[in-house]
């Protein structure tokens, strides 16, 4: 059981590891699937990093957020080849040591035997899991990712990375669902700014965000609000809505 367990707000980070997304030739596929299922059970999304494949990069950063929130989702960097540096990065980061663990053995020996396959050095690296760890399920190639206190370890393939993040979710410790609603208005931000802002004032405890857009009819933007109080979600609306109505702004 983690320390988020009981609270009602329950906050997380996620780490993605990888020159390739830094260098642009991979774009990153997986912080919007993150975040969306992170909203959906109850966990808010605070702040995401992107690191290089260096070890003493990942440790920083990964000591950073695993302090600073109840949870750090990684991406990248546990595959089979020599710059697949993540495990390892976790094990030093949390003073353990790293190691072929034999309950991965037991569940990669059948995939590969079963397709033909040798289970090879390189294939033997994704079977090494740091010193207490939990194990996180890959259905899709069966190497596992792992649960190391409150840092979950998995790949950056999105296929891969979303089997294990819908495996692992269950054994989470969630709060209360952030909940949204949008309201569009056809004026540019300029021209609603101080009224927003006005609104925001008297429902602190409600974020509110503006999104300005264009389109063949004009400028607009849609003004969101978000809340875990259902209640006060509702009142900040209909004080919102007031508010446009009073200056003649339609929504």
């Amino acid at each position: 059981m983690t320390e988020a367990a009981g609270k009602d707000i329950v906050t997380a980070a996620v780490l993605v590891i990888g020159d390739e997304i830094l260098s642009g030739r991979t774009k990153d596929k997986n912080i919007g699937f993150i975040a969306d299922l992170l909203t959906a059970i109850g966990i808010q999304l605070k702040e995401v990093r992107i690191v290089p494949d260096e070890e003493d990069k990942i440790v920083s950063a990964l000591n950073a957020l695993r302090a600073a929130f109840d949870y750090v989702f990684t991406t990248g960097g546990i595959g089979p080849t020599h710059d697949d540096i993540t495990a390892d990065a976790i094990a030093k980061a949390f003073g353990v040591t790293i190691d072929v663990d034999p309950r991965a053995v037991a569940i990669m020996a059948p995939h590969y035997a079963a397709r033909g396959l040798e289970f090879t050095p390189a294939r033997m690296r994704m079977a090494r899991i740091p010193a207490g760890a939990e194990l996180v399920e890959n259905a899709v190639s069966k190497a596992p990712g792992f649960m190391l206190g409150n840092v979950v370890v998995m790949a950056g393939v999105p296929n891969i990375m979303q089997a294990m993040m819908q495996a692992v979710s269950p054994r989470l410790a969630t709060g209360k669902k952030m909940q949204s609603v949008a309201i569009t208005v056809r004026r540019p931000e300029s021209e609603i700014a101080e009224l927003f802002g006005d609104v925001q004032a008297k429902f602190p405890t409600v974020p509110m965000g503006s999104y300005p857009f264009s389109d063949e009819q004009g400028y607009g933007a849609n003004l969101v609000l978000r809340s875990t109080d259902p209640e006060q979600l509702d009142l900040a609306r209909q004080a919102l809505l007031a508010s446009l109505d009073a200056s003649g702004i339609p929504v």
